[in-house]
C-alpha cells in the first residue's frame, strides 16, 4: 500500500474516532470531524488507485 494512502487512512480512522467521541459528549464539533474523515477517505482512495495504475 502506498505511504500517502496509508497516512490518509490513519487520519480517516482518527477523525472517525474523534467524531464518535464528540457526538457522544454532545458536541456539535463532531460534524467537522465527519467532514475531515470524508476528505481523508477520498484522499486514501485516490492515492491507492493512483499507485495501482502506475
Amino acid at each position: 500500500m502506498p505511504r500517502l494512502a496509508l497516512y490518509a487512512l490513519v487520519i480517516c480512522l482518527l477523525a472517525t474516532t474523534a467524531a464518535v467521541v464528540a457526538f457522544f459528549r454532545g458536541s456539535w464539533l463532531g460534524i467537522v470531524w465527519v467532514l475531515m474523515a470524508g476528505v481523508s477517505s477520498n484522499m486514501a482512495i485516490y492515492y491507492f488507485r493512483r499507485a495501482k495504475a502506475d
